[in-house]
This record gives C-alpha cells, sequence and structure tokens, in this order.
C-alpha cells in the first residue's frame, strides 16, 4: 500500500534537519556538516545515525543517491522528499501561528 504525505509527519528534528539539507545534492560527510550548520549546532549527526537514516529515507523514497565525485555517494531529495519536507513546514508554521495568539493575549 502506497503511504501518503501525512503517514511521515511528524517528523522528527533530525529526519527533518537531514531532508532540508538534501535540497541540493551532499555526501554523508556533507549532510553531517550542512545539519550542524542550518540547525544552529542544535542537531549534531553521528555517522550511526546519520547512515541508519539516510538508508531508511532511501527505503521510503524519500530520498535518492545519484553519482558523486570521486566515488562518494551523494544523496538529493525526490519529490515525494520534498513534497514531506512542505508538509513538515507548513504544519510546522500552523502550530506557531496557533500557539502565538495563545501564548501572546
Amino acid at each position: 500500500m502506497k503511504k501518503l504525505v501525512n503517514d511521515y509527519l511528524p517528523l522528527t528534528h533530525t529526519t527533518y534537519f537531514i531532508l532540508l539539507s538534501l535540497l541540493k545534492p551532499l555526501h554523508g560527510y556533507g549532510i553531517m556538516q550542512k545539519v550542524e550548520e542550518i540547525s544552529n549546532g542544535e542537531v549534531k549527526l553521528g555517522p550511526g545515525t546519520l547512515y541508519g537514516a539516510l538508508k531508511k529515507l532511501e527505503k521510503d523514497m524519500l530520498i535518492t543517491k545519484i553519482n558523486g565525485a570521486e566515488r562518494k555517494k551523494n544523496y538529493i531529495l525526490t519529490n515525494f522528499g520534498k513534497e514531506i519536507l512542505e508538509a513538515e513546514y507548513k504544519r510546522l508554521e500552523r502550530m506557531i501561528h496557533i500557539s502565538k495568539h495563545i501564548l501572546h493575549d
């Protein structure tokens, strides 16, 4: 049975930042660096965590391998992965909008 976008939501912080880092092709170490950079150091990935996540994301067809320089495995988001990333972004945006009105009244 084919999974729908909402079947993947909510994403973990780790998964969200991995997907966000893969809008452009990156290899494993590059993903670790990019995630740390875009999360302002809040998310630091070890190799075991990263490669376990990449394997699952690839199996679920959210990312795909592409040929990279120097025989490194590069990954990039699939269209389905982009849909999920955007859906999670919108979900988080709605949560912030709702919370803002409650917390600041």
